[in-house]
């Protein structure tokens, strides 16, 4: 009997040394990665695209292209133009800020051709435009009577502050707990005590913005899925016919940017 316990105890440390162990502080062997979930690992699924600590392997930029040539003065500001001058978002949301948030993430717009960073880039602005009404808003409207509508319950890694609303903030709306939660855990800050900073911290609020859109829109996008697997990653609840106009309107400007930018839209606009 003690022989079979000790084997079977050898057995189970076997299986707990050789799975995932959990580790949110991302606490991980020196050869190991730490994934989004926050689990150890070496292979892809840990040291790939969702790596956050350790020896990631992301493939490098796959071109050069010039993200500020591309995302000029005169663009920028075209679609700031747009919003009724005494829009918040006016002064909080600046070129300047945009292109320093950018030097942290040197995949965004430098994946495939350079007819394909523009598709990206447009894509990115075609969202940040609808969500925020041309760089007017910086908050969800009417956010604070909605705080309750953001609040997942089911979701125990990133569990609601009951004093805090994890309504729509920044150039993509940040939303939900898990969204503040994961955001805050990557960029260091405490999403779900203080969301509120994403309306404050202009460049918080676009890396939070760029940290969304790498994290949840850029590998599928770049994959060649199309404008749609964006629109489905940002707001799914538009798709499937649920909300047309809001995806006709997203199509719109992506369709817009891409037009000035002189490329082709693709495939698969709507979700």
């Amino acid at each position: 009997m003690k022989t079979t316990l000790i084997l079977a105890g050898i057995f189970l440390v076997g299986i707990c040394l050789s799975w995932p162990v959990t580790s949110q502080k991302c606490n991980c062997a020196p050869k190991e990665c730490c994934s989004k979930y926050g689990y150890c690992g070496t292979t892809d699924a840990y040291c790939g695209k969702d790596c956050r600590r350790g020896p990631c392997s992301l493939p490098a930029p796959s071109n050069n292209a010039n993200v500020p040539g591309i995302v000029t003065s005169a663009f920028f500001n075209g679609i700031v133009a747009k919003s009724a001058a005494n829009c918040p978002g006016r002064s909080f949301y600046t070129r300047d800020v945009f292109l320093k948030v950018i030097g942290d993430y040197p995949h965004f717009g430098r994946s495939g051709s350079i007819e394909d960073s523009k598709r990206e880039i447009a894509a990115f602005f075609a969202h940040v435009t609808h969500e925020t009404g041309y760089f007017c808003h910086i908050e969800e409207i009417n956010g604070p009577s909605k705080a309750r509508e953001y609040c997942n319950t089911t979701n125990t890694r990133y569990p609601c502050n009951p004093n805090k609303g994890y309504y729509g903030r920044g150039p993509i709306q940040l939303s939900w707990n898990y969204n503040y939660g994961e955001a805050g855990e990557n960029l260091g800050f405490d999403g779900l005590n203080n969301p509120e900073i994403v309306a404050k911290d202009q460049v918080l609020s676009f890396k939070t913005a760029l940290w969304f859109w790498m994290d949840k829109c850029h590998w599928d996008f770049a994959s060649g899925k199309g404008f749609g697997v964006t629109i489905q990653a940002i707001n799914e609840k538009e798709c499937n016919g649920r909300n047309p106009g809001a995806v006709t309107s997203r199509v719109g400007y992506y369709s817009d940017y891409c037009n000035q930018f002189g490329v082709q839209t693709g495939t698969n606009l709507r979700c």
